[in-house]
């Protein structure tokens, strides 16, 4: 039987430095983690020293006897209006490959771009071309490269979402559900996304609220890992609760209890589909 990977995302605790983040998660139980940009990770410096800041953060990660599951590079204005502001961002993702590839991440994940003053068609147009640009950067490399489909960006309903997909081939989908969840966007609507998912995120979540307390919450999990089973999905599952309270509904919760909680409920799911699958 292959072994599960539940990974928790350092955004859980972005009011900790990155050390005391780590710390945090692997006291929890976690061997599995996901890194993302803010304020555990200096860009520029990832960029102008990717070897040097890589090995910073490994030593960091054997220390606490965690792997790396996923690099979020959040860059939303890879399709800003102004040509140069897009430019300066996806030229920086290029110059933070090196970085990546360093730190034997097995996957990217982007915003596919944000929502501009222009509106979604223009800003889902610019989008298109920003993403095969940001594949091509990859393409000599072993990373996948996936994007969110979030809340804000061109990508909030699965029809943008396969849209994206369809016209960047090569490109996949980091998939999480309560920004679906939250739209009352239903099962049937998210399932043409699953074979294209590379990464899973997970929070629960309801309508109207983006991230609410695990018992709170409406998104059926047997139901979600059957379907990714059914679509070949082996990745990891990450836990992503967040401290961005208020943000579109988001709950304030107790992030570590919610974290486990949801662990051991994707543990105990896992752990009854196996059987159920297994023969007698």
């Amino acid at each position: 039987m292959q072994e599960m990977q539940i990974a928790c995302h350092t955004w859980s605790y972005n009011n900790l430095s990155l050390e005391d983040a780590v710390g945090t998660i692997a006291r929890l139980g976690f061997r599995y983690i996901d890194l993302g940009t803010g304020p555990h990770l200096d860009i520029d410096s990832a960029a102008a020293y990717p070897e040097a800041e890589a090995a910073k953060i490994l030593r960091l990660l054997q220390q606490f006897n965690l792997t790396l599951t996923d690099l979020y590079l959040m860059l939303p204005f890879i399709n800003a209006p102004d040509p140069a502001r897009r430019g300066s961002e996806l030229a920086l993702f290029e110059q933070l490959i090196p970085f990546a590839v360093a730190l034997r991440t097995p996957g990217i994940t982007v915003s596919p771009g944000i929502v501009h003053r222009d509106g979604i068609d223009h800003s889902l147009a610019r989008a298109v071309p920003a993403l095969m640009r940001m594949l091509q950067a990859a393409e000599d490399t072993d990373l996948r490269v996936s994007f969110e489909a979030h809340m804000d960006s061109v990508a909030q309903t699965p029809e943008q979402a396969l849209l994206l997909l369809e016209a960047v081939p090569g490109l996949s989908l980091t998939l999480d559900y309560s920004h679906f969840v939250y739209q009352g966007i239903v099962r049937r609507e998210i399932e043409p996304l699953l074979e294209h998912v590379a990464h899973i995120q997970i929070r629960q979540a309801r309508r109207g609220a983006l991230q609410t307390a695990h018992d709170d919450g409406t998104i059926n999990l047997p139901e979600l890992l059957q379907d990714l089973r059914e679509h070949g999905y082996r990745g990891a599952l990450c836990v992503e609760y967040m401290t961005t309270f208020g943000w579109h509904g988001m709950r304030q919760i107790s992030i570590s209890r919610e974290a486990v909680r949801t662990r051991d409920a994707l543990r105990a799911t896992y752990a009854r589909l196996d059987t159920a699958s297994t023969p007698r």
